[in-house]
C-alpha cells in the first residue's frame, strides 16, 4: 500500500473574469464541486471562492494527477452550471489555473487564506492576487 500526502493550492478563475460567483449560486457551486469531487475520489479539504474565481486545497492520492483532477472538477462542474442554467448564455471556466503544493505545516494558514477570501478581497482585486501568484511562485505567462 503507497502512504501518500501531497496537498496543493488550487485557483481558477471564469473565462473573461466574468463575476458569477456570488450570493446563492456560489453556495450551489461551490457545495457541487465538493459533492461531484467526494463521488470521483478527490479529497476537498476547504473550498471557497470570490465573484469571478475558486481557491481549492486537496490531497491527492498516489493514482491522481493534479491535471486530470482539474479537469474533471472544471468540467463537470461547467457542465453542471451549464446543465442547470445557472447564467445566461454559456458558463466557462478559464484555460489556465494555479496549482501549488502546501507543506504540513502551512495547511492552517491556507485553509485561513481560502476561508477569508471575502475580507481578502475588500483590499484586492483577483487581477491583483493574480498577478502575485504568477510573481510569488514564478510563474511566466506563456504565449505573451
Amino acid at each position: 500500500m503507497a502512504y501518500v500526502r501531497i496537498w496543493v493550492h488550487t485557483v481558477w478563475g471564469t473565462k473573461r473574469k466574468e463575476v458569477f460567483i456570488i450570493g446563492g449560486a456560489k453556495k450551489k457551486i461551490l457545495d457541487h464541486i465538493r459533492k461531484n469531487a467526494k463521488e470521483k475520489g478527490i479529497y476537498i479539504d476547504f473550498l471557497n471562492g470570490h465573484k469571478e474565481h475558486i481557491h481549492c486545497l486537496i490531497s491527492l492520492y498516489a493514482e491522481q494527477s493534479i491535471g486530470k483532477i482539474m479537469q474533471m472538477i472544471k468540467g463537470e462542474s461547467s457542465y453542471w452550471i451549464n446543465k442547470n442554467k445557472m447564467v445566461g448564455g454559456k458558463f466557462e471556466w478559464a484555460d489556465e489555473y494555479f496549482a501549488v503544493s502546501v507543506g504540513r505545516l502551512q495547511l492552517d494558514a491556507v485553509r485561513e487564506y481560502i476561508k477569508n477570501q471575502e475580507e481578502h478581497h475588500r483590499h484586492k482585486t483577483w487581477e491583483e492576487e493574480h498577478r502575485e501568484f504568477m510573481e510569488k511562485y514564478g510563474f511566466e505567462k506563456v504565449g505573451g
